[in-house]
């Protein structure tokens, strides 16, 4: 088994290789801290997460890389208009540094309640002026730029022979007008920013061609990416809206200004959305994590229903879907709850469970290898749990061995199922006392006690369950 990933530059699936040998780039299209992150930009870093993790899963050794995009965003993501930075201070009477900072909190805050785990490096596009000035140098050098009138500078997309490749569009049918607006400084209109020079704008640097000016948006991670992951990248990751004008733009510039391939692999996911229909502040469906975490939802419920279908189809993300999250989860619970439970236990090791597990293993591993065929892969560990539920005496050995899969996908999943056992088996001792007090009305068939301590267990946030081994206590979510 190997792992194959479907590569947008050449829409197929393909055979992961690493550049190096069991270490791997990826970058990932950090946000832009002017507003928080929606629901389907937290799709898009669940399934960074997903994939990060299974490589480390699959013994490789990641160094990865989301960037903060704090300047040079324009709103609708062409070169003209307002940088979403700009708009979003002047709305709330801050400076683009406030806005910035807030929102950036905001974005780490909702990466640690979905257990994203931190990436290497959070560059800030702010602080690398130096390493985008560095580049659109190389680019005028080598051809690949032109300095417009006003001193801005732009990429000249004719010189750059693969431009389109991406995303698969022509130069003729950008200069027939698609996705682009005509700007009279530009010799083609598909040519994009790379420095700006506008001495209106709230944020601005000094460089060669201007006293006051700010970086392309695409500048930005050609220059954070390069920096920190070398010329040429293993993965590149982001929301399939990235794809033209960013991600295209970003391998003209970047390959025009090594004469390298940029990256190997690029992988990109699908819009999201909610209850059938488009996400849109206008249609009262535009949700980011603390709306859904106000209305009782946990962060465990929401990652697992992001990351619960392929990245690449589209997601619809439902009340309904979060409720059936709620419940798959509370099993998930049980199930590895009741495995960390000693009554009773024979002491013979069962050939049967080790087959089931291994065979379980490799059933995850072939799906997780098909493209993160996540759908696949849950399958797989719910049938497991069926299987395992079906037998009535399971050996201490037998029960590691159990857990040890468990934690092992859950590492890849990210759902704390480790966590959650953990807090069971450490049940405070005055819990415990009214466990073995229930015990003792039981067995005196002292049943009006026997309620009464069942519910003062519950209240203390424990439940009881009673079955032919005896007592067996669970958390309650």
């Amino acid at each position: 088994m190997s792992l194959a990933l479907y590569n947008t530059l050449h829409h197929r699936l393909e055979k992961f290789q690493s550049i190096k040998k069991k270490k791997v780039t990826i970058y990932n299209c950090g946000p832009t801290v002017y507003s928080y992150a929606h629901i389907g930009n937290l799709r898009a870093f669940i399934f960074a997460d997903l994939l990060r993790r299974y490589l480390e899963y699959s013994g490789y050794q990641v160094k990865q890389v989301i960037n903060i995009t704090d300047v040079g965003h324009m709103i609708g993501d062409l070169d003209v208009g307002q940088d979403k930075m700009e708009n979003a201070a002047q709305k709330e009477k801050k400076t683009p540094q406030q806005i910035a900072r807030f929102y950036e909190h905001a974005f780490f805050q909702d990466l640690v309640k979905l257990n994203i785990q931190p990436a290497w490096k959070y560059p800030r596009a702010t602080e690398h002026i130096p390493e985008m000035i560095k580049i659109v140098k190389k680019l005028l050098k080598r051809g690949y730029a032109y300095i417009a009138s006003s001193g801005s500078v732009y990429y000249d997309v004719t010189k750059f022979k693969n431009y389109g490749k991406l995303s698969g569009n022509s130069l003729e049918q950008l200069r027939a007008g698609h996705c682009t607006i005509i700007n009279s400084e530009k010799k083609h209109p598909a040519d994009f920013s790379l420095w700006v020079i506008n001495p209106k704008h709230l944020m601005g640097w000094p460089s060669p061609w201007g006293s006051h000016g700010y970086p392309g948006w695409h500048i930005e991670c050609s220059a954070m990416s390069m920096k920190y992951l070398g010329n040429t990248l293993d993965i590149h990751t982001g929301g399939e809206d990235n794809i033209f004008p960013h991600h295209e733009c970003e391998i003209a510039q970047s390959e025009g200004s090594t004469g390298r391939k940029f990256v190997n692999y690029w992988l990109h996911t699908k819009h999201l959305i909610v209850e059938g229909e488009k996400m849109s502040k206008s249609k009262g469906n535009f949700y980011i994590l603390s709306d859904l975490i106000k209305k009782g939802y946990s962060p465990r419920a929401i990652r697992y229903l992001l990351l619960s279908s392929n990245y690449r189809q589209q997601l619809n993300f439902t009340f309904h879907g979060l409720d059936d999250a709620n419940k798959t989860l509370a099993k998930l619970d049980n199930f590895v709850q009741e495995i960390n439970r000693s009554t009773n236990l024979p002491t013979k090791s069962s050939q049967n469970i080790s087959l089931l597990i291994e065979q379980t293993r490799e059933n995850f591993q072939r799906s997780m290898d098909d493209d993160l065929n996540i759908s696949g892969a849950l399958a797989t560990i719910f049938n497991f749990v069926k299987e395992i539920n079906k037998i009535k005496e399971i050996c201490l050995t037998d029960r590691q061995k159990i857990n040890q899969i468990m934690f092992d996908f859950d590492h890849v999943l990210g759902l704390n199922l480790e966590h959650n056992i953990r807090q069971v088996k450490n049940i405070p001792n005055n819990i415990k006392q009214l466990i073995a007090q229930r015990e003792k009305a039981r067995q005196q068939n002292d049943w009006n006690k026997s309620d009464e301590l069942r519910k003062q267990i519950a209240t203390a946030g424990y439940l009881i369950k009673d079955t032919s081994q005896g007592q067996k206590i669970s958390q309650k979510n």
